[in-house]
């Protein structure tokens, strides 16, 4: 069926045909009749990559297959979403391993964009713990493949933004949890040299991120908030969480039902919002316990969060640098900062060190900026990639609406073995998508 389609931004709009499989069998079928298509799930990436004339929704695929509650292993098909899992291993005890910073994503996203989280520089992303997968390749046949099977497919099917084909069914490895709750430390930064600074000294912290107010200047540049977290045991619990240490949090419903007028985010607003929330915090430390849904999934409270930047949608832009060239975060915060171009949503975090094929992280500084589409928008962002390419960093595929083909050529160094890959298992190239056209991985 026909219809008007956009991911998490809202941008770009495209009209295509969206078809959906609870079978195997009826995937085959369709991809037998079509010349192009793409994996789609549920539709959180942010911009184009799971865009395309032809797509297929894997949301109708989504059943648990296995779950061992003494090993911690979870084995599922593709397009269950992270909360439905959430709600069946919390209370046996477990936690997923890696998880990005909303739960409504489905698990073959969550490969295909190899998801990150606050977590990153001590378990890595979601690859880290995948045991197998299976995926339909462009020949029609479904291949098993892990780190040691096939594994030329599943290195390039792990942040492959969908190329290789689709992922239909996933075995994983879970985290161990005494509690449903998180022992939470908030530190009020003076400036981004304070922050780098906490950054350090709260790493061993198993989750950390940073709020960024991006508009200050002089003395207050780059002040923030560094949040850090770990799962909370037992006796850190107060007495009425005691009472049921793995209940589930009560499920919110608070929903923004339209789209906002484009006017009512500017520069004013956006300063007026910083001041609040770092204001805030009347101590420069407090220290709580609190459910897990806040701490990971803060936006999650408010269903179509999106809507609030107006009709013409938003780009989340992110981007990570080498640990080593943190004066390249600065000239991005400087820019930014200079353009009055400042984002309700600017989220700094860490990453460990990874090695792998074509995954956004890289051992360094990672900063995450939502931008209301605008004139002059695509522009600025031109911009901020020249610096992004001069410190050596990239920017990640999962949330990308608008990079120029020679920008991610130059910043993945591994881009051509991984077109290598794609032709080798997508030859035809059956599975494309309006992102990797635009980068010419299948154009």
């Amino acid at each position: 069926m026909e219809k008007r389609l956009a991911n998490w931004g809202n941008y770009p709009v495209i009209s295509c045909d969206e078809s959906s499989f609870s079978q195997e069998e009826q995937v085959q079928d369709f991809i037998s009749t079509h010349s192009s298509v793409i994996a789609r799930g549920n539709g959180r990436c942010y911009g184009d990559a799971s865009l395309a004339q032809h797509s297929v929704s894997t949301l109708k695929y989504d059943k648990v297959l296995a779950f061992d509650t003494t090993k911690g292993i979870f084995e599922c098909q593709s397009g269950i979403t992270l909360d439905q899992i959430l709600d069946i291993i919390v209370p046996q005890g477990w936690f997923l391993p890696v998880t990005p910073g909303t739960k409504f994503i489905t698990v073959g996203g969550a490969v295909a964009s190899d998801v990150h989280g606050k977590n990153h520089h001590v378990d890595g992303s979601f690859s880290g713990h995948i045991i197998d997968m299976d995926v339909i390749t462009g020949n029609k046949e479904t291949i098993t493949c892990s780190p040691a099977d096939h594994s030329d497919l599943f290195w390039a099917t792990c942040g492959g933004m969908g190329l290789t084909g689709i992922i239909t069914r996933v075995k994983f490895g879970l985290k161990k949890i005494d509690t449903a709750y998180i022992r939470q430390k908030q530190i009020k930064a003076r400036n981004l040299e304070d922050l780098i600074r906490l950054f350090e000294e709260y790493k061993d912290y198993t989750y950390s991120m940073a709020w960024i107010d991006c508009l200050q200047k002089g003395d207050s540049f780059g002040r923030g908030i560094l949040i850090v977290g770990e799962h909370a045991r037992p006796e850190e619990l107060n007495e009425q969480q005691r009472k049921a240490p793995l209940q589930l949090p009560a499920k919110r419903k608070l929903s923004l039902p339209f789209n906002l007028p484009s006017f009512a985010l500017n520069t004013l607003t956006v300063k007026a919002f910083n001041w609040l929330y770092y204001l805030k915090n009347t101590k420069r430390e407090i220290n709580n316990v609190i459910p897990y849904e806040p701490f990971f999934y803060p936006l999650d409270a408010i269903l179509h969060w999106n809507r609030g930047y107006g009709k013409a949608g938003f780009v989340q832009y992110q981007f990570v640098l080498p640990l080593e060239k943190k004066e390249g975060l600065i000239a991005i915060l400087q820019r930014i900062s200079d353009a009055g171009l400042g984002s309700f949503l600017a989220v700094l975090k860490v990453f460990g060190r990874q090695d792998s094929l074509i995954s956004f992280p890289m051992e360094g500084y990672t900063l995450a900026l939502d931008f209301p589409v605008r004139k002059g928008l695509f522009e600025f962002l031109d911009k901020l990639d020249e610096i992004v390419l001069q410190y050596g960093g990239r920017l990640y595929l999962s949330k990308d609406a608008r990079m120029k083909q020679e920008v991610f050529w130059q910043s993945y160094p591994n881009a051509q073995k991984f077109a290598d890959i794609i032709k080798t298992y997508n030859g035809a190239k059956l599975f494309r998508s309006v992102q990797s056209d635009r980068l010419l991985l299948t154009e």
